[in-house]
């Protein structure tokens, strides 16, 4: 086993600072107030995912419980995610529950082999640009997931709204011991019982779970047709989960100012969503918006993780009646907030704007509108991507130079190739030569330049033959190592497009 998997089996380090009390109060209430926001959400992706709101909730508290353990980024939160619930829909509409748990366990286990195959180390591929529009595309995502609860409402609603955000942003600046958005929660949901005030709340959205999640075999028949029916649903879900949650934790990573370990945390989601459809749940995977929470609340350790879980399950086995009071409002108040501080700002000011080179922005703005058009996180990343490689490859393609003198005899030319060859900035390499009228010798001098692929040989080979047309030789000169070894073995085997 390659030494980048040891650090997954390792067993979890819970460190615990000093002062301890304040540390417990700050992760142990940081993590209650994301249970309390996981909630709604979990019933919300189940009913995405056609399923019962037990199956989202119990995969949340699994989930959330051993990430704790198994992951590589403290403080994240990960469960049941709306992005892996529209993934497995068709598969519940055509062949039910059964089959939807199978393809999660099948998912974790494609997620445990790309772990260890080094999936994370193609985090360093994606831009910064990609990054900020992943970051302001799940920002307009959050808001737009609240509209319907306010949207047509009755002015209780709106004015509940409006109280949960004035506790929110205004506790702070007079006290900072709990949680404020915790705070908001707490205050107007004994506002509503205490007035009898009806708008809508948590009851409304499902029927929460009144037992515990048992160990159990899904309930599917072990042949290989089941195989054909779930393994594209299970890398589906494999590849989307990764993708996010390798993004959140990157984004984590700079809003801590640490450093985590991305394979561990690749091999953690995926131990996590085997134990999950061992347990019936849907495969879940990194949440940003209760991680950005947690981390707002001051969280910064496992244990917020951990207990995120633990009061996940309380609040909807224990405490369900309770719970299914708090006003829908209070939530919406608390995801607004969250959108709003998750939203980078400064991307979009003017001053920045003027700094910032288009294809910068371009790719910003491609990877928040394919986000925001498909709901899919993965789908825009991924256009994102696309298009800052589209960008670059132009960009690189005019840095290449030529420049060539001729001997004071007239007998040699000599041209200086400088810059980067690849299949994108090599293409024109072939008509940058005045083959008619230069002498019978010619010299290339790649010292300042590289090879890197095929294409770009094609197109020496591609010069040398024109010259060799008329009766003149090429001699190129200066190739580093690696450059010499790549032309000395395609030279010639390559049929030439030029």
């Amino acid at each position: 086993m390659s030494s980048a998997a040891l650090p997954v089996l390792r067993r979890a380090r819970f460190t615990l600072p000093r002062p301890l009390v304040p540390f417990l109060r700050t992760e142990l209430l940081a993590g209650l107030l994301v249970a309390l926001a996981l909630i709604p959400e979990a019933i919300a992706f189940s009913i995405i995912a056609g399923v019962d709101p037990r199956v989202g909730l119990f995969a949340s508290f699994v989930m959330a419980c051993s990430i704790a353990f198994l992951g590589g980024r403290p403080a994240m939160i990960s469960a049941a995610t709306g992005a892996m619930a529209l993934v497995v829909a068709p598969l519940v509409a055509s062949h039910g529950v059964g089959y939807l748990i199978a393809a999660t366990i099948l998912a974790g286990l494609f997620q445990v082999v790309l772990a260890f195959t080094g999936i994370a180390k193609l985090m360093r591929f994606i831009p910064r640009s990609v990054l900020t529009g992943f970051i302001n595309a799940l920002a307009i995502l959050i808001f737009m997931a609240q509209i319907p609860h306010f949207w047509g409402a009755d002015w209780t609603v709106w004015a509940l709204i409006g109280a949960g955000l004035a506790v929110i942003w205004g506790l702070p600046l007079v006290f900072k011991a709990v949680p404020s958005p915790l705070v908001a929660i707490v205050t107007l949901t004994a506002a509503t019982v205490s007035f009898g005030i009806a708008v809508p709340n948590v009851g409304d959205m499902g029927e929460l779970p009144s037992g515990l999640p048992f160990l159990a075999l899904p309930d599917v028949p072990f042949d290989l047709d089941t195989l054909g029916v779930i393994a594209p649903y299970a890398i589906g879900l494999a590849a989307v989960g990764l993708l996010e949650s390798l993004m959140t934790a990157k984004v984590v990573d700079d809003a801590t100012d640490t450093r985590s370990n991305k394979t561990r945390e690749a091999a953690g989601q995926g131990i996590g969503n085997v134990l999950v459809g061992f347990f019936g749940g849907m495969a879940g995977c990194a949440m940003i918006g209760q991680t950005m929470i947690n981390v707002k609340s001051g969280a910064r350790s496992r244990l917020s993780t951990f207990s995120a879980g633990f009061f996940l399950l309380i609040l909807i086995v224990v405490l369900g009646d309770l719970v299914a009071r708090i006003p829908m409002a209070a939530l919406v108040a608390v995801m607004v907030f969250v959108s709003a501080v998750t939203f980078d700002w400064h991307s979009i000011r003017p001053r920045t704007l003027k700094r910032m080179p288009v294809s910068e922005t371009v790719v910003m703005v491609a990877t928040v509108a394919a986000t925001v058009a498909t709901h899919n996180l993965a789908i825009g990343v991924g256009a994102g991507v696309i298009v800052a490689m589209v960008a670059f490859a132009r960009k690189v393609a005019h840095v290449v130079e030529v420049t060539g003198v001729t001997d004071p005899d007239g007998s040699t030319a000599v041209y200086a190739v400088t810059g980067q060859l690849f299949f994108a900035s090599s293409n024109d390499l072939v008509h940058c030569f005045d083959y008619e009228n230069d002498p019978a010798e010619v010299v290339i001098d790649l010292s300042d330049a590289h090879v890197w692929d095929a294409s770009t040989v094609s197109s020496l080979d591609a010069i040398e033959a024109k010259y060799a047309a008329r009766g003149k030789t090429v001699e190129f000169v200066g190739l580093n190592r690696s450059s010499a070894k790549l032309h000395g073995e395609l030279s010639g085997s390559l049929t030439s497009a030029h």
